[in-house]
């Protein structure tokens, strides 16, 4: 059981010490889609949901979450993130929101967690914020899509 990073010899849970580790330039980069009906992303993009303002609302949310991934996810090390930011593409032809969340620090450990985390975030908001006109709103694709820094390199998707 030693070999898991997230395990002492016993089997037991633990957060991994990061203390001798080097600090480094870090980002990852998470996308997700959500797929809204026409009717309901037309509305969106004229600011005429109930809730209000959907995409902006769900940038502030990815951003705040981001930055409290260590009080959600267990074993995540609170972090000194430089950078956070919750990006949009919307495809009218295909009724998807295109939505990235990449996070950058300088520090022992990656920042994936808290994209992942913004990423899925916003996406949630978004359906939030929609749900009054539309139930059936699908969160799909959530992946990282890019990181770098540490040990183990650069990793891009395919």
């Amino acid at each position: 059981m030693a070999d898991f990073s997230h395990m002492d010899s016993g089997g037991n849970a633990r957060m991994v010490d990061v203390s001798a580790k080097e600090e480094t330039s870090r980002t990852a980069v998470v996308r997700c889609l959500v797929r809204l009906a026409p009717e309901t992303l037309a509305m969106l993009k004229e600011n005429a949901l109930p809730k209000g303002d959907v995409l902006t609302t769900a940038k502030i949310a990815g951003i705040q979450a981001a930055k409290r991934t260590a009080d959600m996810i267990p074993m995540c090390h609170p972090l000194p993130i430089s950078y956070v930011d919750v990006r949009f593409n919307v495809v009218d032809e295909d009724s998807v929101i295109e939505l990235e969340c990449e996070v950058r620090t300088s520090y022992k450990t990656g920042v994936e967690m808290e994209a992942l985390i913004g990423a899925q975030v916003a996406a949630a908001t978004i359906y939030d914020m929609c749900k009054a006109v539309q139930k059936d709103i699908v969160i799909d694709a959530c992946r990282l899509v890019y990181k770098s820094g540490g040990k183990s390199g650069t990793f891009r998707a395919e």
